[in-house]
């Protein structure tokens, strides 16, 4: 075996419903967001977790902490992990974003937010950081944001921007796989967990289905 990380999405909340903005804003889980994450928990427990990190958002934190019950493992917060800062975007729905800014929502380029790559930096940055605490066949549960995972798995696995979109987003409480290998990473599983089922989060909207 090798080191592996699992890359856990954040159960759902109510903005995720209203199809709004989150980015750096404090939303908690929704009663259907927790069943989500005790589900999760339920399922990523038998793969025996060494190690638990998440955002210092509610939303993922909540959803780590589910995981860390039944596992009796700390849950570590790391702000790296936050999802994609939407500037003037955040609490604002696809419709009035659309409406205000159409360039900027063609090129999913927030006013004041963060870019793509400074996200997929800093979320690749620190599941590396991460994942060198593990001992070799140790697994890292990280559980943090739809588009802050994509960009940083996309930087983990030293994609070229120009592939980035080929990754399709990932669905509340489903998860993505990597496992090192001598050439460095790879993945083995993406948004596995459910059925395909619509996504909605702060991604780019064509990394929905």
């Amino acid at each position: 075996m090798s080191r592996r990380i699992v890359c856990l999405r954040h159960g759902q909340t109510l903005w995720n419903v209203e199809r709004r903005f989150q980015g750096h804003s404090d939303i908690p889980l929704d009663e259907t967001g927790i069943a989500q994450a005790a589900r999760a928990a339920s399922l990523l427990a038998s793969l025996r977790p060494t190690l638990i990190v998440s955002s210092d958002l509610q939303r993922a934190n909540d959803t780590a902490l589910a995981l860390g019950r039944l596992t009796r493992l700390d849950v570590h917060v790391d702000k790296d992990f936050r999802e994609r800062g939407g500037g003037q975007w955040e609490g604002l729905t696809r419709e009035e974003i659309a409406a205000r800014w159409p360039k900027e929502y063609a090129d999913w380029e927030a006013p004041d937010g963060e870019t793509v790559q400074d996200v997929a930096e800093r979320v690749g940055s620190a599941m590396r950081r991460w994942a060198a605490k593990l001992d070799d066949d140790g697994l890292l549960v990280v559980a943090s944001h739809g588009a802050a995972l994509r960009l940083g798995i996309c930087d983990l696995l030293g994609l070229p921007e120009e592939l980035w979109p080929a990754l399709g987003g990932l669905g509340n409480c489903s998860w993505s796989v990597l496992q090192e290998g001598r050439k460095g990473w790879r993945l083995l599983e993406h948004n596995a967990g459910t059925l395909p089922e619509p996504i909605s989060s702060d991604d780019k909207p064509d990394a929905e289905v």
